[in-house]
């Protein structure tokens, strides 16, 4: 099961020496990465800093930096984050809407994707 996903953000984090990163790797997220931030004060605040704590436990690198902070993410361009929130969806969601089902007549094993009613 693959884990961590490569990523290269469309724009770029500007740190305060002018350099610019961009490629990062993002782990899935643990339970513990979602529940964590919801006893976070700015989280309770403002639910919209969710995804920025959020972001900033589950990216590993980007680029050279040594470590990323929420003030990493808070910094980042608007693009940039809209990027690193939809790649978020995808690794921790899309495994979620797949089961492996099984032909009752052969016994052949197969995945299907499962959408939500009303989708």
């Amino acid at each position: 099961m693959q884990t961590e996903f490569e990523f290269t953000l469309p724009r770029g984090y500007l740190d305060g020496d002018g350099q610019v990163h961009r490629d990062g790797m993002m782990r899935l997220a643990t339970a513990l990465d979602e529940i964590t931030p919801l006893r976070d004060p700015r989280v309770r605040a403002n639910e919209a800093y969710l995804p920025v704590i959020l972001l900033a436990r589950v990216i590993t690198r980007l680029g050279t930096l040594p470590t990323i902070s929420t003030q990493t993410i808070e910094n980042l361009l608007a693009a940039d984050m809209a990027y690193l929130e939809d790649l978020y969806r995808r690794i921790n969601e899309v495994e979620a809407n797949r089961v492996e089902a099984i032909c009752p007549a052969c016994q052949h094993r197969f995945e299907l994707e499962v959408v939500p009613l009303g989708e």
